[in-house]
């Protein structure tokens, strides 16, 4: 049975999988705060590997306490979702000279797809300074969904176009990822917007979704797209993204505003009082389905518009720590 991961992806960004060296037998792991997704995400590493609570102390800690216990010497290992790449591992390289990004096991990342809505994910060698070879991982995905009952399939197919034919004016990182070869990722399991499946087929992708209904649209030209926290990436992303469409499409008016994210994004669309909206895409599948945060109450006016960018886990360790792998903990 696949795990709900609603959950699992609210505030993404808040912290990061890190190892130093401990002079104990057991490492001191920050798993994220009390009952927070990184929690979630910690655990299913854990099993995925078959580590138990007995080898290892942990430590309910968020990123930047757990950054200073790593730096310090006190924290061993802590865990989290990033974009790629990410600001937090450069400025820990420049600090301690000596970080390295460990990969996930074939077996592990079976364990996790069968049973998440995780998928496989390689960080191309070269994505840090310091990263000579791919490393393996597993990802989730941020994506853009519309509003069925105010989003017409032109506007739909306008949004889709220029998010890809555009994407070079964007200057955000993460816009990077904005390309054909991505545009469906994070798409499973959820309906798309029939103005976004034309244009992903005229450019010669195969769509295989289920079309979402449009419903009685009328006209509009104050758009509103719900990103995240300001401190986060989805609000100057889609800050860019909504500058963008503002340039080329007359007549029509797109502001992002500051949200709690994917819950709060889906939830608005769902009262039409959201035109689009930025969400990780396994919250958006339980909003689809009527699980996890959703449950009992799917949400009928969601619809996939493209692929924004992967949401990492990324695991790093320091030379120092002699860490090789997540194994290490089961021996």
């Amino acid at each position: 049975m696949k795990l709900s991961l609603s959950k699992v992806f609210c505030g993404l960004s808040a912290s990061i999988f890190l190892a130093g060296c401990s002079s104990e037998s057991k490492p001191n792991i920050a798993v994220g705060p009390p009952a927070s997704t990184t929690q979630s995400v910690s655990q299913l590493l854990f099993d995925a590997y078959g580590i138990g609570s007995d080898k290892y102390k942990t430590y309910q800690e968020g990123f930047g306490a757990a950054l200073d216990g790593v730096q310090d010497g006190n924290i061993d290992i802590s865990i989290g979702i990033l974009g790629l790449p990410s600001g937090s591992i450069e400025n820990l390289q420049a600090s301690s000279g000596d970080v390295r990004l460990m990969s996930l096991s074939d077996e592990a990342i079976d364990y996790i797809e069968a049973n998440s809505a995780y998928k496989r994910f390689t960080i191309p060698a070269g994505s840090y300074d310091f990263q000579k070879e791919d490393v393996e991982t597993i990802t989730a995905y941020a994506v853009l969904v519309g509003n069925t009952q105010t989003i017409d399939e032109e506007l739909g197919y306008e949004l889709a176009r220029l998010m890809h034919e555009h994407a070079e004016e964007n200057t955000h990182a993460q816009s990077a990822f904005m390309t054909l070869e991505n545009a469906l990722n994070g798409s499973e399991g959820l309906p798309i917007h029939p103005g976004a499946k034309r244009y992903y087929e005229e450019q010669g992708l195969t769509v295989d979704n289920p079309v979402a209904e449009l419903g009685n649209i009328e006209s509009k030209s104050e758009f509103i797209l719900g990103t995240g926290s300001q401190g986060g990436t989805y609000y100057p992303l889609g800050g860019e993204m909504a500058t963008i469409w503002n340039r080329y499409l007359d007549g029509q008016n797109f502001t992002n505003i500051e949200t709690g994210a994917s819950i709060e994004n889906l939830v608005s669309i769902r009262d039409n009082t959201m035109d689009l909206g930025m969400t990780v895409h396994a919250p958006a599948q339980d909003a689809v389905e009527g699980s996890g945060e959703f449950e009992g109450g799917p949400i009928g006016n969601v619809a996939f518009i493209g692929h924004i960018y992967p949401e990492v886990i990324q695991i790093v360790t320091r030379e120092r720590s002699k860490i090789e792998s997540l194994s290490d903990l089961t021996d």
